[in-house]
């Protein structure tokens, strides 16, 4: 198989969502620091994250390829809710999203091999969704951290997963709430000239 990209991305749910829309690539995870900025809104946040993983990325490995990443967060009353560090961690979290609304952003970053002088061509994307979660119970939340889903994702649930049954409705992206939001991932492909089957 021709890799059209580079996925700096360990994410398996990534992989799968490019795998749905024929995309070809190798997997080059980035690892940087995560922490967010004092003060940072979530929206940046995320699009700078995205960034710096393809720009890590682009500076380890030496490859014509271009090097697709992405960040996504959950956000609740403008706070940023990261990956839970353990049961206690994803109760808090499971419980501030029971019975309300809260956003997930998920920001797509597109770094070219491709220079212009010292500068690579790079090109964003942003996809934000809304989300409503029905009332969750302990007993429910308790239940589905015994299934080691919500571990590693952001706001300790996955929407694909058995977290789905949480959820009263969504709008916007469901791919993006997953983990890369496929209208703006086939949008910047295309624009750069690598083929996406929609």
């Amino acid at each position: 198989m021709n890799e059209q990209l580079i996925l700096a991305s360990a994410s398996p749910r990534r992989r799968e969502l490019l795998d749905q829309i024929g995309v070809s690539y190798i997997v080059q995870a980035a690892d940087i620091d995560e922490t967010p900025k004092y003060k940072e809104i979530a929206e940046d946040y995320v699009v700078r994250i995205a960034a710096e993983k393809s720009a890590v990325s682009r500076s380890i490995i030496d490859s014509s390829l271009p090097i697709l990443s992405a960040d996504t967060s959950v956000v609740i009353d403008g706070y940023i809710l990261g990956k839970p560090e353990n049961e206690a961690h994803a109760i808090d979290m499971l419980q501030q999203l029971s019975g309300n609304k809260h956003f997930v952003y998920t920001a797509v970053s597109f770094r070219s091999a491709e220079q212009q002088g010292d500068k690579v061509f790079h090109h964003q994307a942003l996809s934000m969704t809304e989300v409503n979660f029905r009332k969750i119970q302990l007993n429910e939340i308790k239940a589905y951290w015994q299934t080691t889903e919500p571990q590693g994702k952001a706001g300790a649930y996955a929407i694909q997963g058995l977290g789905s049954v949480f959820v009263e409705s969504i709008k916007g992206s469901f791919s993006g709430v997953v983990g890369l939001p496929l209208f703006e991932t086939a949008e910047l492909l295309s624009k750069q000239g690598i083929k996406v089957i929609t």
